[in-house]
Order: C-alpha cells, then sequence, then structure tokens
C-alpha cells in the first residue's frame, strides 16, 4: 500500500522574483523548524556565491507535509545561463508556481522558464508576487501573463490557470488581491485540489530517470530523479540505461529521501517520490535505472548547446603561484573533470596546448561562476576573451541572438538606443513607464560582449537591464568592440602616488596606491582608443630645494576595482584575465612590449 500521497512542485519565475523566499515560507508553516529554532532567508540558497549575488544557481530539493499530502519542492535557477538546471528538473514534478512581479510583470527569463513547463504539458499556477508594492500594477501583470501563455502556444487547459496573490516575504496568500489572510493555506489548498497525487505504481517494474547530480566526498557520486514506477530498495541490483542506450548493470547502495530540508536514508521508497541513490558512480543525467534484467529507457533528456566558450589557461605571470594552492595544467584538468560530473550544461575540450582547455557553456554568468568557486578553492588561472559559438545551418553562418530589456530614465534613453544600434541591434518595443522608457531589443551576443559597463555609467547607474539568448539568426557582420586602449605597465614595482596621480589625468585607474604591478599588466582605460606604456612606479625626483605646496597630500579619484563578469566583458583578443585567490588582474598576452610589437 502507498505511504502518502506524493505531489512534486517547482517554484519558478525571473531572477530577483521571490521564489527561495516563498519556499522559505513552505518551510516555516509545514512544521519542519522547531520554535526555537532560527531561520535564515533563502535557506535553500546554500551556496556562498548565490548567497552574495542573491540568485539560485543550482536546483535543490526540499518536502513539506500538509495534511496526507507530501509535497516535494524544487526551488530552480531563473537565469536562462543555468538552463541545464530548469530543463531536467520539469521531467520530475507534477505541476509549477509561476511567481511574477506585481510591478515588474513578466520578465525575460519568466518567459524562458515558463517555456520549458509549457513544453513538458504541465499545468502552472500563476503567484503574482509583491502586491505590496506601491507601483503594484497587477490586473495588468495577469493580462501580460495570458498574452505571454499565448505567445507560447499554451493550450487551452495550460490557459485556464488559477491566480494567487501574495506577499512571498511574509508567507501571504490570498484568492483575491484585497483578501486579509496571513498563511499560505490557499496556496497548499490550490495545490492539492488542481494537481491529482501520483499514480500508486507501486507493483509495477521499477523505473527511475536521473535528473540531477550530486557529489558526496564519503560516498561519491549520487544520482536524484523522480521514480516514475515501482519501488527502490536499498542494496538493490539494477540494470541501467545510460542516455546514449547502452547497459549496465550495477548495485544500489543507499536510498535517500527528503523531508524538509533534511536528506534522509531510507530502506524504500516508492513511485512518485524524488529520492537520491548511491553506489553508482557511473551514473549521469538521463540515465533511467530498472529492474534487473528489464531495460526500458524513459525519453532522452537533452540539454540546450553551449553558447559561449573562453580558454582556461595555466596562470604564467610574474605573480604565478604566490598565494595559489592549485597552478597545474593537472589540477586544472582535475577540476573541470570534476566539474563535468554535476554540471552538464558544460563542454570541456583539450587544445593544442597542454596548458590550455576550452570551456564552452550557456552564456558569461554560467562560466564565470564555475571561475569564481575555483578561484575560492585555491586554484590560479588564466582566461581569455570569451567568444560567441556559431555553427553553420544550410550553408549559413548562424550566431546566438539574446533578447534585452533595459529600463533607463527617459534622458539616457537616446544613449542606450544608439549603443545597441551600433551593436547591430533590433528595436523590438519602446513604452514609457513613469520617468522611465522600457526598450526591448533583439542583439546579437557578440554585440553584448562589453555594453553592460558601458550601460551602466551612461544611464549613472539608474538603468537596469536583463537579458536571455532567444535564437540563433545569421551572421550580423563586424561589431564594434571595446574603443578605449588600455594603460599597461611598463616593468615591475609598486604603485606610487606621484606616477598614478600624472596617468589618471589620461585614464581610468584599475589599481590603487601601493599595487604591486608587473611589465604587461593592464592597470587602467586609456581616455584614447591607443594602448599607453606607462611606469606607475614611478617615484618624484628628491631635490634639496623646497617649492610652495610641494609636500601637500596627492588626492586620485577612488580606482574602478572590476568584478570577474566586468573584466571578461571589457578584455580584448591579445588580454587575458589572471585570477589568483586574492586577487583578479588584467594583463597582455604577451607581457613584453617588442614581443607583442612582433606579433
Amino acid at each position: 500500500m502507498r505511504k502518502n500521497k506524493i505531489i512534486n512542485i517547482a517554484v519558478i519565475a525571473h531572477v530577483d522574483a521571490g521564489k527561495s523566499t516563498l519556499v522559505d515560507a513552505f518551510l516555516a508553516q509545514s512544521g519542519v523548524f522547531r520554535a526555537n529554532e532560527t531561520m535564515i532567508d533563502c535557506i535553500m540558497d546554500s551556496d556562498d556565491i548565490e548567497r552574495e549575488r542573491g540568485i539560485t544557481i543550482y536546483s535543490k530539493n526540499c518536502a513539506v507535509s500538509y495534511k496526507d499530502y507530501k509535497i516535494n519542492i524544487v526551488d530552480t535557477p531563473g537565469h536562462a545561463d543555468f538552463s541545464s538546471e530548469v530543463e531536467r528538473i520539469m521531467r520530475t514534478v507534477d505541476t509549477v508556481i509561476l511567481l511574477v512581479d506585481s510591478s515588474e510583470g513578466p520578465m525575460p527569463q519568466t518567459r524562458f522558464v515558463l517555456q520549458k513547463s509549457l513544453e513538458q504539458n504541465i499545468n502552472p499556477i500563476l503567484l503574482i508576487n509583491k502586491i505590496d508594492k506601491n507601483d503594484a500594477r497587477i490586473d495588468e501583470v495577469v493580462d501580460e501573463v495570458y498574452q505571454l501563455f499565448m505567445d507560447l502556444n499554451a493550450s487551452d487547459i495550460q490557459l485556464d490557470f488559477p491566480i494567487l496573490y501574495g506577499v512571498g516575504r511574509d508567507g501571504i496568500v490570498s484568492y483575491h488581491p484585497e483578501d486579509s489572510n496571513e498563511d499560505l493555506i490557499p496556496l497548499f489548498e490550490t495545490i492539492v485540489k488542481m494537481v491529482e497525487s501520483y499514480p500508486d505504481r507501486n507493483d509495477e517494474p521499477l523505473q527511475l530517470q536521473i535528473s540531477t547530480l550530486a557529489y558526496d566526498d564519503y560516498i561519491g557520486r549520487l544520482g536524484i530523479g523522480r521514480i516514475t514506477r515501482g519501488v527502490i530498495r536499498e542494496a538493490q541490483s539494477v540494470t541501467v540505461v545510460r542516455n546514449d542506450g547502452s547497459t549496465y548493470t550495477g548495485k544500489v547502495n543507499q536510498v535517500f529521501n527528503y523531508m524538509g530540508l533534511k536528506r534522509n536514508a531510507v530502506s524504500d521508497a516508492e513511485s512518485g517520490d524524488i529520492v537520491v541513490v548511491s553506489g553508482l558512480p557511473e551514473i549521469s543525467i538521463g540515465d533511467t535505472i530498472c529492474e534487473p534484467g528489464m531495460p526500458e529507457q524513459l525519453e532522452k533528456i537533452t540539454i540546450d548547446a553551449p553558447t559561449m566558450s573562453m580558454n582556461f589557461m595555466v596562470n604564467t605571470s610574474p605573480f604565478a603561484g604566490r598565494v595559489g594552492k592549485y597552478v597545474t595544467s593537472r589540477h586544472i584538468r582535475e577540476r573541470l573533470r570534476k566539474e563535468l560530473e554535476v554540471n552538464v550544461g558544460l563542454l570541456v575540450e583539450e587544445t593544442e596546448s597542454t596548458d590550455s582547455f576550452k570551456v564552452s557553456g550557456r552564456g558569461e554568468l554560467h562560466l564565470s561562476v564555475l571561475i569564481e568557486n575555483m578561484r575560492r578553492e585555491g586554484y590560479e588561472l588564466a582566461v581569455s576573451k570569451p567568444e560567441v559559438i556559431m555553427h553553420r545551418e544550410n550553408g549559413k553562418l548562424m550566431e546566438p541572438v539574446e533578447q534585452v530589456i533595459i529600463s533607463v530614465p527617459d534622458a539616457y534613453a537616446g544613449a542606450a538606443i544608439a549603443k545597441l544600434n551600433i551593436r547591430k541591434g533590433v528595436m523590438q518595443s519602446m513604452y514609457s513607464d513613469g520617468n522611465f522608457s522600457k526598450i526591448e531589443y533583439l542583439v546579437p551576443t557578440r554585440g553584448l560582449m562589453g555594453f553592460r559597463s558601458e550601460f551602466i555609467g551612461d544611464t549613472r547607474g539608474e538603468g537596469t537591464l536583463v537579458r536571455r539568448f532567444e535564437r540563433f539568426e545569421e551572421h550580423k557582420g563586424d561589431i564594434p568592440q571595446r574603443t578605449n586602449g588600455v594603460i599597461i605597465a611598463q616593468q615591475a614595482g609598486t604603485s606610487t602616488p606621484y606616477a598614478l596621480n600624472a596617468i589618471s589625468e589620461r585614464a581610468m585607474l584599475f589599481i590603487d596606491i601601493g599595487t604591486e604591478v608587473y611589465e604587461g599588466m593592464v592597470i587602467g582605460m586609456n581616455s584614447r582608443k591607443d594602448d599607453m606604456i606607462v611606469n606607475p612606479a614611478r617615484n618624484k625626483k628628491q631635490t634639496n630645494m623646497r617649492a610652495a605646496g610641494s609636500d601637500d597630500n596627492i588626492k586620485l579619484p577612488p580606482p574602478k576595482i572590476l568584478t570577474l563578469e566586468e573584466a571578461l566583458e571589457f578584455i580584448n583578443d591579445d588580454e587575458l584575465v589572471e585570477v589568483v585567490p586574492d586577487d583578479i588582474r588584467l594583463r597582455k598576452k604577451y607581457l613584453n612590449a617588442m614581443e607583442r610589437r612582433r606579433r
């Protein structure tokens, strides 16, 4: 007999629409925590980078109880760069809760995550979140969501979605915006009324498809997925059908399921439940675990192809090996292989050089998160400028194009439009919202490299920009890239106030006083298009004559400290980003000026 009525749900939304906060409320109101237990915000965002950036990067599981139901909840990324996480988990859920901000309305990533759920014939529940905002426009946002469903060719059943209203931060959901409800009961009730619990298929042969991978230092590789039918038991022999159709036999060691945030070891798990299995070191995404001798493969899982690549290289700068623990090509190769075990949206290829690896992913953010994790783990490496991956279709060269939505003060809209037009962008729509203009563009991915930093400067930090991959289109021709040259250190030394003061008159500095530099290191951006070689360690010549004011303190403008993403966007083809545990530096590929001229 079935132990529980099981329903699996996913929470999907655009970045920063409140997914993780809603999951917090699910856990808090389901009795998972003790009365005296302190609960932190966005508890599912357990990764350091997720917490710092306020975004969900990896899909994660938890479970709550409501009446006689066990509800498995999957918190998903909202950014298209992590599409490989979203695509897989849609196979494991019965419905999705689509969160839409009551002010922003549907955004590019909303379209992406909703499209993935509709493709799996899932009937969503719409939750208009943050209805307490002063600029909430609830009715208009609901109309925009209906239009989005129609644009994505939703079926009549999918269009008949229930609509709820809430404030996820406070754990409040209601049937109508004016209701005075104080909990999530309307959402729980909507889920159990709209979604039938998973049918009892315990008596059928086992079938479980792996949708997510994890790794445990003690028990090794873990496979996570929903049991489509049958029961899986610890120490059970199984036949595994790989995603490519080949088979092998193995033995499951342990079986885990979720309750609250905890992964609990169980002797067996039944159909419909989301479980974690250990003991199969070769398990991979899309593999189907079956009864011994009864292989029956579920539909293959396909992952969108990478759109961007860059080279990961051994750090060869004069400062190499000072602070990093892992600096050789062997270390980098092993770390990338380990990443491939859980990050299936990634592609790693060997190059002609033994000290360089070509790494491809879904976008700059996807790749920069990997680099940032490696940096924090003690790795040193150099990274080349990101390159867009193109392909040929019917003899034509095709390149990725992204949907871009910008919101800017009316005074700066002209500058933003002019920049996007130069970058081969095509405007799709534009309308005014108060003193702001909301503009939608289709822009080649190549044209967006380096645009964000220019956009922030042009709009004095008041503009917002969101983007997502839309489709491949025919190659757009040459697109102008960075027009400014850089300031290059002439020799090794420590930067001085006297030297930087002179340089700052003609450049934006990337370093502060007292920074160690080496020959070929990029220390700033020139105000002109040519590169300029300077000596940032130069001191003022000392004399025995005192001039009025000569002893006054030199006051420099604060340097521009580049983040990893900004550095990757900024560099040109002849430059590298040097990534070490305690710093991010820019450099020329060839450090010596004479060698650069010969190249």
